[in-house]
């Protein structure tokens, strides 16, 4: 926690700017719906604030075990908030595996909240602890609270006629209760949610709302003795507007309804579930009142051949997976690229090979973006740097793939998909409207009369007088259509599909630097959701005098057309990945020869003091 000064309002309370707190817990403990309530309670509390679920891949591991534990992660405060913090204030770990493979996130002298009542001899041997940590000296560079949280949640709950599993299931809300005091979070949104959420079961409701407020009075209880100190966090001032907090999935779905909206176009989303790309189907399967289509395909090669389908009768065609559903729809996207009809292509990366580990997060799949193909197959890409981020680069999607007769691959990962912040909702009637017209004249027709300056071809929609035409993955004659084996039509042909996406470049808009000025020691150049933590390396870093700049990339494919010109002005250029390095190989290659990367393969996002690290090491080098 970042502390400010003592108020004197509240004798044992302290201000701070910010707050990590952890959650952590079994995959039935409920971890993640309580994370969402603080989360909730935080931004009407006035706070910025950025959230992660971390999860198990296993679909429920044994009770107990290392495998099942499941968390949430929130940074919440009174300033700009970016990442899920380096390291974590508050630990709340509701049994000893939870404690196990969270306590490293904990910094000293933080503190940790434990269910003392879960630490029975059989729960301290499944999570593999040879003696208590409650018991031994493992738990000193901390502030330990353990009250027996699962008898306080069932003497709380004794009214509500639950069985005693089901009021056990409540000690998430007793902790929750417990944070709220210490934190100053007010309950009724959670109170008027749960009664929302349960309203067919009161008796769930009324218990889990009896446990919250048993939390906050136990909070109330210990503040006179001492045991434990409460705290106000800043609240933070932000542009007038209404915010709703949002996931990377959700931004992104309600970008392409967005797209489709200013297009005029009809969206039709088809995919095949899988970790971590499912929610953008569950979020658009509940817009069916605004006309969106969602198609649950057989497989993923089903699913993106529908997609195709959608886009060549005129429709806005999505489809989605993660990184092995992609290397699966690999040659249905060659053939929209043969037939150059408007795909968007969605890729919520996930750390691999193979399987890999589907929960955790990676930004693996660039070269699989830029060259998982066969044939000279260009494909524009575009990545996201936060989950509101996903909206803006849903709706550029869409005009690149309408504008320019494309397929487009839109990267997340599964960090920016599950986190969670703030985001100001936009006046759709402002946004510029995507301009693309069916071709209806028939003079002289076939499908692949271009548009001069954009190269795009003709899209005559099946059906329309004069424009009736066939395409497929065989090549086509330039100046007709028809099929073509042509040795030098061929090599036109290819030409005019790499021109056609090196062009959109002159519709991107000019890169500049997120922070900092043009030119300096240091660019520190990043892709996705590295953003975060790459903002905040550079924000601390300036802040001590250095000449240090923060570039981020959203076009991929091609890249902005200054921005070579923009990364000469630096003496030296890092670029921070959670891959082997693909983005550094793919802009030396280009021309970058100064780049150095910072690679990080672990499945969890950086933290800031692994970039500070790394920009403090260069900027010595560079006053050598």
């Amino acid at each position: 926690m970042d502390t400010l000064v003592e108020e004197s309002a509240h004798a044992a309370r302290e201000a701070v700017e910010t707050v990590v707190v952890r959650l952590a817990g079994d995959s039935g403990d409920g971890i993640q719906v309580v994370g969402a309530q603080i989360g909730l309670a935080s931004a009407l509390s006035g706070n910025d604030l950025e959230t992660f679920p971390d999860f198990p891949a296993e679909v429920r591991a044994p009770v107990g075990t290392t495998y099942g534990v499941s968390a949430y992660q929130i940074h919440f405060g009174g300033r700009s908030i970016k990442t899920i913090g380096d390291e974590v204030d508050v630990l709340v770990a509701l049994n000893p595996a939870a404690l196990k493979t969270n306590l490293a996130t904990l910094k000293n002298g933080g503190i940790v909240l434990i269910d003392a009542g879960a630490f029975t001899s059989r729960n301290i041997a499944k999570a593999g602890y040879e003696t208590s940590p409650l018991e031994d000296d493992s738990l000193g560079p901390y502030q330990l609270f353990a009250p027996d949280i699962s008898k306080l949640t069932m003497e709380s709950v004794k009214e509500s006629g639950l069985n005693k599993k089901a009021s056990l299931r409540c000690k998430n809300f007793w902790a929750l209760g417990l944070v709220y005091w210490m934190f100053d979070r007010k309950r009724q949104p959670t109170r008027d949610w749960l009664n929302q959420k349960f309203a067919t079961n009161p008796d769930v409701a009324n218990a889990n709302i009896a446990a919250l407020d048993a939390g906050h009075a136990y909070g109330e209880t210990v503040e006179a003795t001492g045991e434990i100190a409460g705290y106000t966090v800043q609240r933070i001032d932000m542009a007038p507007g209404l915010y709703r907090s949002v996931t990377g999935s959700e931004a992104l779905a309600w970008g392409l309804a967005a797209a489709a909206e200013l297009s005029g176009r009809k969206l039709v989303f088809s995919s095949y579930p899988i970790t971590p790309a499912s929610p953008v189907l569950h979020t658009l399967a509940r817009l069916r009142d605004i006309g969106v289509v969602t198609f649950q395909a057989e497989d993923e090669i089903a699913a993106v051949c529908a997609a195709i389908g959608v886009a060549y009768a005129g429709g806005l065609g999505v489809t989605s997976s993660s990184g092995p559903g992609i290397s699966l729809k690999q040659e249905a996207m060659g053939l929209a690229v043969s037939t150059e009809l408007p795909l968007i292509i969605v890729n919520t990366q996930r750390a691999g090979p193979s399987t890999g580990m589907p929960t955790k997060t990676e930004q693996s799949d660039l070269n699989q973006a830029l060259y998982g193909r066969h044939g000279e197959s260009p494909i524009p890409v575009l990545a996201a740097r936060s989950p509101a981020d996903c909206f803006d680069v849903a709706v550029e999607a869409a005009r690149i793939a309408l504008c320019f007769m494309t397929p487009v691959i839109l990267l997340s990962d599964g960090f920016i998909a599950n986190a969670s912040g703030p985001w100001k909702l936009p006046d759709l009637s402002k946004l510029p409207r995507i301009e693309v017209s069916n071709h209806t004249d028939r003079e002289g027709f076939h499908a692949f009369l271009r548009d001069p300056e954009t190269l795009a071809r003709a899209w005559a929609v099946p059906g329309t007088p004069g424009c009736e035409h066939r395409i497929g993955g065989i090549e086509k004659d330039f100046s007709t259509g028809h099929i073509s084996y042509d040795p030098d039509n061929h090599q036109k042909m290819t030409d005019v599909r790499a021109a056609k996406v090196a062009g959109i470049a002159a519709s991107v808009p000019a890169l500049a630097p997120d922070q900092g000025e043009a030119d300096g020691d240091l660019a520190v150049i990043g892709w996705g959701s590295t953003y975060g933590p790459i903002s905040r390396a550079v924000t601390n870093v300036r802040a001590r005098g250095h000449r240090v700049s923060h570039v981020h990339l959203r076009h991929l494919r091609p890249f902005a057309s200054n921005q070579q010109e923009l990364l000469a002005g630096f003496k030296r250029v890092l670029a921070p990945e959670m891959n082997a390095g693909q983005l550094v190989r793919l802009m030396r290659a280009e021309g970058c020869t100064r780049i150095e990367g910072l690679s990080k393969v672990t499945g969890k996002p950086f933290l800031v003091r692994e970039i500070e690290a790394a920009i403090f090491a260069r900027l010595e080098t560079t006053d050598e």
